[in-house]
């Protein structure tokens, strides 16, 4: 079985982890910091003012006059609220379902009121016509299964072939490069900070997926998931409390390059001016005002700054131990 070695964090990791809780601390306090101007707000007396030399600007102005320690302020803020989420969202969504793909294969059995509420849940989340049909189909499902569980009656069951559909979905949207089809889906629809983060879930997850699958295709086959199938545990039971747990071990250093991806793709989606709504902060419209006044090097310099120890930061978080045979 594998076991984990003792982590010690080198002093480039200790810096890297100082670095992002300053920066989930300040994303924290961001309303309550007393900071001079307010983000978004234009000065129209100090347009695109280099730092120290306009009043109270200690980090300058961009091109519309909005301070530039607001906007990196309430960046880091947007950047924190959104990127970690997605990536906690979509390691949850991938690794549950690399998880069932890699244990179950596509020999899963799935009862009657299991289908019912899975059809009900798809119905309902689609929006289709008639959602009371949905919901109706999730609670007869509900009510088969507690019946079926008290008075241990057998119901009908199908196969349900759960790697077939985990790994057909994942390469369908794996297909196209993630860049192209977030732009494609916000700039076609529109979207707000929660559909972005939707949309960033849907992308990022088939990554993570494809790790614990073949992490669990190989944990699978150990003596101790034999051994517990050998005390009568059911094939729920083996999965969830002893195959699960050690499947997900490829997500701890998968979770901080993930988000490291997000935060540079959220950074890129609103340089092209195609992200968030105008009015929330962030560090690549920031990075994008430069065009309007190439020689403002601030606006380019700090963000770029943030950005670059951000990134590098969490790409030496994903050293943390590594489970060893």
């Amino acid at each position: 079985m594998a076991v984990l070695t003792t982590f010690r964090p080198t002093w480039l990791q200790r810096l890297a982890l100082a670095w992002l809780a300053l920066l989930v601390l300040l994303a924290a306090a961001a309303p309550l910091l007393p900071l001079p101007y307010p983000p978004g707000v234009p000065d129209l007396a100090y347009m695109a003012e280099p730092p120290f030399s306009a009043a109270r600007h200690w980090l300058g102005t961009d091109p519309q006059g909005r301070d530039v320690l607001s906007t990196l302020v309430f960046g880091a803020r947007t950047a924190v609220l959104l990127t970690l989420p997605a990536a906690l969202l979509a390691a949850l969504v991938g690794g549950l379902a690399g998880a069932a793909a890699g244990f179950w294969g596509n020999t899963a059995r799935v009862s009657l009121p299991y289908w019912l509420m899975g059809a009900g849940s798809v119905w309902w989340g689609l929006q289709l016509p008639s959602p009371v049909l949905g919901l109706g189909l999730i609670l007869i499902g509900a009510i088969l299964a507690t019946i079926s569980h008290f008075q241990s009656r057998t119901l009908p069951t199908w196969s349900f072939p759960i790697n077939a559909l985990v790994m057909g979905t994942a390469t369908a949207l794996d297909t196209v490069p993630r860049l192209i089809v977030v732009v494609a889906l916000v700039a076609s629809i529109g979207l707000s900070a929660s559909g972005l983060l939707a949309v960033l879930v849907l992308t990022t997850w088939p990554q993570l997926a494809r790790l614990v699958r073949a992490q669990m295709l190989r944990v699978r086959q150990l003596p101790f998931v034999e051994a517990a199938r050998a005390a009568g545990l059911s094939e729920w039971q083996v999965w969830f409390r002893h195959a699960l747990p050690h499947a997900l071990h490829p997500l701890r250093t998968a979770l901080p390059l993930s988000i490291a991806g997000l935060l540079g793709l959220e950074s890129t989606l609103s340089f092209l001016g195609i992200g968030l709504p105008p009015e929330v902060a962030s560090w690549g419209r920031l990075l994008a005002t430069v065009r309007d006044e190439p020689s403002a090097w601030w606006v380019l310099l700090f963000p770029s700054l943030l950005l670059t120890m951000s990134i590098l930061s969490l790409n030496a978080l994903s050293r943390f131990s590594t489970p060893k045979a």
